[in-house]
């Protein structure tokens, strides 16, 4: 299956992201913008058609990261000091004056290490590297500041936006960046995204017991896309895969199946291993169905390799965990975090005790968003997280929610 990368970009410069051409193994769907601003909503549109993003620069990415719309593997191209050269090259070929010019978007070390290499002057360059918040009319301020203040003689933008600005005021030029960033970027993507769906693929095997036969059981695991078997011992086998699972089950937060369940039995346990190889699976989902059998009279565990336990109840019967009645490590295992993950979420929380974003959380734990979005909705669930408020402060876009913790 071919992996779709969205390139995120003003129009001319994602066309020669496009022309590049994909990797083996991929497919490239242009994105385009007439404006960064528009970055975080152009994203948010191609959610359900990519499996990746590829940003054409610092500036979207950061955009869209700083937005939290990012929830899949996501990459930019930079613009390395072989892109800064070559247009110092063809500047020389026409006549410019390369010692005094300003420059935006790349790192002052850089830029400096990049004409000290090319045994040009240092001393008469103005650099402006780029920071979050930083917008186009920043950096053309930046560049006619430095023109009227420095005497530059040329603008070199990485910022399309900035560079049409300034293109009628000064000479000016703007950087795209060069193949081998784009090629060498877009296969690191590719590889990335590949190895997250080998994950996807993984073998989960879930065992349900009941009371009696239930001849509906088998429509209820539609949305699982497996088959259903009927074991020996009278429990029923379903095969189906981790991806397919997480997607069900809303990243492993409920289980619609229970609630379908506990409408027609007694009694109802399920249990799904996840595991690299079928025999892994089906070990753990006998020690998860087990382990279901101790919480309640309708209950859903998902057992992995990595000794991580995930409890799910019946919607009807998901009470809030009052806090301090319970262990760290058994609050841990009834979340379905790891007690490691939830102490440095403690630590988070004392820290910031008027409440976290996403972004936060992900920061403080060193994950992907959308694994720190799984780590707030699974406190939510468990009635130790709340939604209090969301962060404005000038963001374009969905402005990122504020969660107030209980641990």
């Amino acid at each position: 299956m071919a992996v779709v990368v969205g390139v995120v970009g003003p129009e001319d410069v994602v066309q020669r992201v496009i022309a590049t051409g994909p990797p083996s193994g991929a497919t490239l769907l242009p994105l385009s913008y007439r404006h960064e601003t528009e970055t975080v909503e152009l994203v948010e549109q191609s959610q359900e058609k990519v499996d990746a993003l590829l940003f054409t620069g610092i500036v979207p990415y950061t955009i869209a990261t700083e937005a939290g719309a990012v929830d899949r593997p996501a990459m930019y191209v930079s613009y390395d000091g072989a892109t800064l050269l070559r247009a110092l090259v063809e500047l020389l070929r026409l006549g410019h004056n390369v010692t005094q010019f300003s420059i935006d978007t790349l790192r002052r070390s850089e830029v400096l290490e990049t004409l000290i290499e090319a045994k040009l002057p240092t001393d008469q360059i103005q650099v402006l590297p780029y920071r979050p918040g930083l917008t186009s009319d920043d950096i053309v301020t930046f560049h006619r500041t430095a023109r009227d203040k420095h005497d530059t003689k040329i603008a070199i933008s990485c910022l399309g936006s900035a560079f049409h600005l300034l293109e009628n005021e000064m000479p000016s030029v703007r950087l795209v960046p060069s193949r081998y960033s784009i090629r060498s970027t877009l296969q690191a993507l590719v590889l990335t995204t590949s190895g997250q769906h080998v994950g996807d693929a993984q073998v989960a095997l879930g065992i349900v017991d009941l009371p009696e036969p239930d001849d509906a059981l088998a429509g209820d695991l539609i949305t699982l896309g497996g088959s259903l078997a009927l074991l020996p011992d009278g429990r029923y086998l379903v095969v189906t895969t981790r991806g397919l699972l997480e997607q069900a089950t809303e990243q492993f937060t409920r289980m619609p199946l229970l609630d379908h369940l506990a409408a027609r039995h007694s009694t109802a346990y399920v249990g799904f291993g996840i595991g690299r190889t079928a025999a892994e699976a089906e070990a753990l989902a006998r020690r998860a169905v087990g382990r279901a059998g101790s919480i309640g009279t309708v209950a859903g565990v998902v057992s992995m390799s990595d000794d991580v336990e995930i409890v799910i109840e019946p919607s009807g019967d998901q009470p809030a965990i009052p806090r301090g009645t319970e262990s760290l490590p058994l609050l841990a295992r009834r979340v379905g975090l790891n007690p490691a993950t939830l102490a440095r979420m403690r630590e988070l929380t004392a820290k910031n005790p008027d409440g976290l974003t996403t972004q936060d959380v992900a920061d403080h734990l060193a994950v992907q968003l959308r694994t720190a979005r799984r780590v707030l909705k699974r406190l939510e669930r468990a009635g130790l997280a709340d939604p209090i408020a969301t962060q404005q402060h000038g963001r374009t876009g969905r402005p990122p929610t504020i969660y107030a913790i209980r641990l």
